[in-house]
This record gives structure tokens, C-alpha cells and sequence, in this order.
């Protein structure tokens, strides 16, 4: 089989000697070509060349940055057959995707899987789901990424109204409102050098939460087909996965039924004080979560949803940062890609 191993080798647990070591083994299997990330979209690239070459399967070593990339260079044109297969071998901090698929946290014993996956023949499909947005800051996003510029222009070019970005693909989470705000508080960080963490994230994630004006003047709306509009929220996170994140070695679970097997699940909070929103935060992190109270808002096995809000929110991917939005429209994809199970 023919195999493209896409790098990142600024990823947080990757080293060249690490690197090696995986290429060595996966290299006495398969026909292996490796390809490091050179700058941001390079993923994407890589991932539609090896979809157009016919590659049979293509192995992300990084963290879900580097997954978010491939996967939407792998289904630039969409689903199909022709599509290659998805293997992960986690070298971020989190490495939620490939937690969810159930490898192991160590590399090596992750490609150890990997490889016995591939003797066996043993993948599955996976539901995905792609994002649009309105109302996008060209600013804040020209230099993410190329396809996300490009799309940004078209929208601000529309003279009919409003218009929407080209969708985008994510594999395990969207959110609009705070949580984008966290993590644009932890990118600043990290393009000054510093390490992202667990400790860093609850930090920023405070003082947004203490400091901030959006918990106390709620800006979104969201609207599912069939169903009355929720308005005045601050919080909307949306998930195919199960936990939606880690902090550590501990999960945290606002979405405890979301799967890849079903629909999305959104999990979303209106106007809260600092003890109801630590309230909720613990109910997320214990094994079986009991989420309910005022103000605290569940779907699950969501086909669509649109978010709006009164006035630019930050909006993220897969725990990418992609700028402001004043809508979100999110879709779920059923058996959108294969992967190594």
C-alpha cells in the first residue's frame, strides 16, 4: 500500500528522533513518503495531493490542527471512493481526534495499532461536520489559511447581501462565542513562545469568564430547523465526539451522547453568573455527566443549526481560531471519511 506520512514538526510532543522511529516502522509495511508542514495550510495541500495521486492511506503525526488540515485537503472535492483512509498517531497536546478513535496516547504503541489495523483490514466511516460563516473579519483570517482568505473575499464581494464562506470541514468540534475567545487568549500565548496547557487554558478561560462582556450581554441565537429559536446565549459548542475535550489526563464532557456514529450535539449556555457557570463546569467533568440547569442548553443526533449573533463573536475549528463571524451554519455529514479503526 501506498502511504503518505504528513509531519508537523512543530507539534507539541513531536521530535525528529520520534519521527524516525514511526517513519522506520510504518516504512517496513508500507511504501512510505513523508512530507513535513512547512507553514500554515500545508496540510491542506498535502491532503488534496495525496487524494489526487491515489494515495491508499495517508498518516497525520501531529496534534488536531494538523488532522483539521489534512482532512480538508483529503475531501476538498468532497467524499468518495476514491478518497484515501485517515490514520492518526497523536504528537499534540490533546489529541482529541485520534483519543476518539481509540489509539493510545503514546506514538509508538499508536503506530504498533495502526499497523495491525492495516494487516487486519480493519477501518471504519466516520460522520464529519463542515461550517460556513457571515459576517467573517477578513482581517482576522487572511494568513490562517488560503482556502478560508479565498472564501472570506467571495462572501465580502457579495453585493446580493450577506454572504457565506466556502464550508469547512471539522472532525471532532465547532464553537462560536467563549470558548473561541479561550483560545485565541492561548494562540496569542503560544505565538509569543509559551506552551500550551491545561493550567494555561483554565487561566485564560477565567479571566474571559470574569472580565469579559459577552457572559453578561449575550449576543447569539440559535436556530434549529422545526424548533423556536434560543436566543441570548454566549456559549455554543458543537461535537461528533465523546469527550469533546481533554484537560490533562481528565475529560471534559458537555456532549456525553455525541458520537460518529449519529448526528451533531450542541451544548450551549445563556446568561450565567461565576456559580452557576463553575456548576456546569463540574458537571462536565465527572464520568457520568448530569447536565441540566437554567440557562443550560442540549441537542443530540443534529442533522443542521445556524448561529447568528447582534455583533462579531470569535469562531473555531477543531480548536483552530479562524477570526470573527457574525453566523455560523454548521452541517452534519454522515460516513464522510475512512479511517483506520
Amino acid at each position: 500500500m501506498r502511504a503518505l506520512v504528513v509531519v508537523n514538526p512543530a507539534a507539541t510532543t513531536t521530535t525528529a528522533k520520534m519521527r524516525n522511529v514511526l517513519v522506520g516502522a510504518l516504512a517496513s509495511e508500507l511504501k512510505v513518503d513523508v512530507a513535513e508542514t512547512t507553514h500554515r495550510g500545508h496540510g491542506h495541500e498535502l491532503g488534496a495531493r495525496a487524494t489526487a495521486d491515489g494515495i491508499d492511506v495517508v498518516v497525520a503525526l501531529g496534534g488536531d490542527g494538523t488532522v483539521n488540515e489534512v482532512v480538508n485537503g483529503l475531501l476538498a472535492q468532497g467524499p468518495g471512493p476514491g478518497v484515501p483512509a485517515l490514520a492518526v498517531v497523536p504528537g499534540g497536546s490533546t489529541n482529541v481526534f485520534s483519543r476518539a478513535l481509540g489509539r493510545s496516547r503514546d506514538p509508538v504503541e499508536a503506530t504498533a495499532e495502526i499497523l495491525a489495523s492495516l494487516r487486519a483490514g480493519r477501518t471504519r466511516s466516520v460522520s464529519l461536520g463542515t461550517a460556513s460563516a457571515t459576517g467573517t473579519s477578513t482581517a482576522a483570517v487572511t494568513g490562517v489559511a488560503p482556502a478560508a482568505a479565498e472564501a472570506v473575499a467571495r462572501a465580502d464581494a457579495d453585493a446580493d447581501g450577506p454572504g457565506w464562506t466556502d464550508p469547512r470541514w471539522f472532525v471532532f468540534a465547532a464553537g462560536f462565542g467563549f470558548d473561541a475567545e479561550v483560545i485565541a487568549r492561548v494562540e496569542a500565548h503560544r505565538a509569543r513562545g509559551r506552551r500550551s496547557t491545561g493550567a494555561l487554558y483554565v487561566r485564560e478561560g477565567t479571566s474571559a469568564f470574569l472580565f469579559g462582556r459577552e457572559r453578561r450581554r449575550p449576543a447569539m441565537t440559535l436556530q434549529v430547523p422545526g424548533q423556536p429559536p434560543v436566543e441570548q446565549l454566549f456559549l455554543c459548542l458543537v461535537s461528533n465526539v465523546s469527550p469533546w475535550t481533554y484537560l490533562g489526563a481528565r475529560p471534559v464532557n458537555p456532549t456525553p451522547q455525541a458520537s460518529f456514529d449519529t448526528g451533531l450535539d450542541v451544548f450551549a449556555l445563556g446568561r450565567t453568573g461565576t456559580a452557576r457557570m463553575l456548576r456546569a463546569l463540574r458537571q462536565t467533568m465527572r464520568p457520568e455527566p448530569d447536565l441540566r440547569g437554567r440557562g443550560l442548553h442540549r441537542w443530540h443526533d443534529l442533522q443542521e443549526l445556524t448561529v447568528t449573533a447582534v455583533r462579531p463573536q470569535g469562531w473555531q475549528l477543531d480548536g483552530d481560531h479562524l477570526g470573527t463571524a457574525t453566523g455560523v451554519r454548521i452541517t452534519n455529514v454522515p460516513h464522510a471519511l475512512r479511517v483506520i479503526a
